[in-house]
């Protein structure tokens, strides 16, 4: 086997120098992959996942997988490919992060884990940092931006105040000064003075809610749990949401009852998916009519 000498002077073999066409792989697996948008899982001889992907045609991605030395490690260990095809494309992003966060295949690293995001609320004129954590942003109003780290949301949340001459002082960025004093931005320029009475702090609110705007996270716009229909490939699927999580696709004929469950929290993976189309206006949405309960025993409703 070759070997390369990476930046840090250690050698280590060159993987993609060993790779050969994977013939271990379940030809009878290779051969049922359609040519239809879904979801694709490389699996080990446990049927343990090892990668999920997604593709408007799976039969492509998958061959493309096959092709490629890079992914040498991952193909060694798959036995054999399974598959769950969906009507379209929207089908295939939420079906592969909720599997990838459900069942944690160990070549997914940017969606195996549920993210903590934070954002900034803007609390009377000033921007405070909130965590998922400890609100529910779907719930949430006057909620703008979603960060992975307090350091990236405080990082861009300067570029914003230095784009738009804002104060830092006035945005919570830095501790005022003695009094009468400028900020450091003001003396350069930077700040339109809200820190030493230049700018009314009413005049430098409505300016930071201008900018901020471009930021904003919607709250869920329905009462509860909403279907979005999707057809295509033969296929017509429900796509079951409650306030930006995703809960599950029923195929053909949708069941009269709402998915039983508690209290469906915002999902960012799911909420970065759909906010662009469902604000828009762009996909067919169907409101579900919640459970009522008799007694001990609760009662479906029905599909509105």
């Amino acid at each position: 086997m070759s070997a390369f000498v990476p930046s840090v002077g250690l050698f280590r073999p060159d993987e993609s120098a060993a790779y050969s066409y994977p013939e271990h792989i379940d030809r009878a697996s290779l051969a049922a992959l359609p040519r239809s948008p879904g979801i694709y899982i490389f699996e080990d001889a446990r049927a343990r996942p090892l990668y999920i992907g997604k593709s408007v045609n799976i039969r492509a991605r998958v061959l493309s997988h096959l092709r490629t030395p890079d992914e040498a490690r991952l193909l060694q260990q798959t036995h054999r490919i399974d598959f769950r095809r969906t009507a379209g494309e929207l089908g295939a992003l939420l079906l592969e992060s909720h599997l990838i966060k459900a069942l944690q295949p160990v070549h997914n690293k940017l969606l195996r884990r549920t993210r903590e995001m934070c954002a900034f609320r803007l609390d009377g004129d000033v921007p405070v940092l909130v965590h998922a954590r400890d609100l529910d942003f779907a719930r949430t109003q006057n909620l703008y931006g979603l960060f992975a780290t307090r350091r990236a949301a405080l990082e861009r949340l300067r570029e914003l105040v230095d784009a738009h001459r804002l104060c830092p002082v006035a945005c919570g960025l830095e501790a005022p000064g003695r009094a009468g004093r400028p900020c450091f931005a003001c003396q350069l320029g930077r700040c339109a003075g809200a820190c030493v009475g230049r700018e009314s702090r009413a005049r430098h609110a409505r300016r930071l809610a201008v900018a901020l705007e471009d930021w904003r996270v919607p709250v869920w716009p329905y009462p509860g749990a909403v279907g979005i229909v999707e057809t295509g490939d033969g296929l017509r699927q429900m796509h079951v949401v409650d306030h930006w999580c995703y809960l599950g696709t029923h195929d053909q004929r949708f069941p009269s009852c709402a998915p039983a469950g508690g209290q469906a929290r915002f999902d960012v993976d799911t909420y970065s998916i759909l906010v662009e189309p469902l604000m828009l206006g762009q996909l067919e949405v169907r409101l579900l009519k919640p459970r009522r309960r008799a007694g001990n025993r609760s009662v479906s409703g029905a599909w509105a």
